[in-house]
């Protein structure tokens, strides 16, 4: 079973985000912290393989703990579960490093389902979230169609763009592919070579460049 740790300073929240986890049978929760000093203090000595850390914590906030974890515990992938939709905080977690974003509001399917696509390499954001990122970056002329032919961020095919655009707005493999017509294969055969001309290793790192492009023009 996959490893995880909890640091959440709502108990109820914790424990039943705990319990949900044991049930589904894939996951183990190693270590349930209620700050990011207590969280510090031992994870570094059995790092799990993923981190559940809330954004609000008494002491150092998530963000301080998922960029202290991304330099003590560099296989972990930390995976922000929050009530907060502003900008302000998601970017913060984004900046520090956070693998994923994810509302406590989602449902447990779609939790459980967010690890599973974190563990599959990708990078999980509740829909809300992908819409926010979306309006905070989109300007008129960045929703407008583009001509082929024309220059390209970043050398991006026509069809990268539209894979990026389904991408920032919160669609999964599946759902691109079914926009687009072709084969979820060929979904991530795009997105292989999307990362590499963007030079990011992850989804959210992805949609992050894609969605500030216009603030660099």
């Amino acid at each position: 079973m996959t490893t995880v740790a909890i640091i959440e300073d709502d108990a109820a929240y914790r424990e039943g985000l705990a319990r949900l986890l044991e049930a589904s049978k894939r996951f183990q929760v190693t270590g349930i912290y209620g700050s990011t000093e207590e969280a510090l203090a031992e994870l570094p000595g059995h790092p799990p393989a993923i981190v559940l850390v809330d954004i609000s914590l008494p002491g150092q906030p998530g963000p301080t703990a998922v960029m202290k974890l991304r330099e003590l515990c560099p296989e972990t992938k930390c995976v922000m579960c929050t009530i907060f939709e502003d900008a302000e905080n998601l970017f913060a977690a984004l900046q520090a490093g956070a693998a994923g974003y994810l509302l406590k509001s989602t449902s447990p399917e779609d939790l459980l389902a967010g690890l599973d696509e974190l563990l599959a390499g990708g990078a999980p954001m509740s829909r809300p979230i992908a819409r926010r990122v979306l309006a905070s970056f989109a300007k008129p002329a960045a929703l407008a169609s583009r001509v082929p032919g024309s220059p390209s961020f970043e050398g991006l095919s026509d069809r990268e763009c539209e894979i990026m655009e389904h991408l920032a707005r919160g669609l999964v493999y599946k759902e691109i592919a079914v926009a687009l017509g072709i084969s979820s294969a060929t979904v991530k055969n795009h997105l292989y070579r999307i990362y590499g001309k963007l030079t990011v290793h992850s989804r959210t790192e992805a949609v992050v460049k894609w969605l500030g492009r216009e603030t660099k023009r």
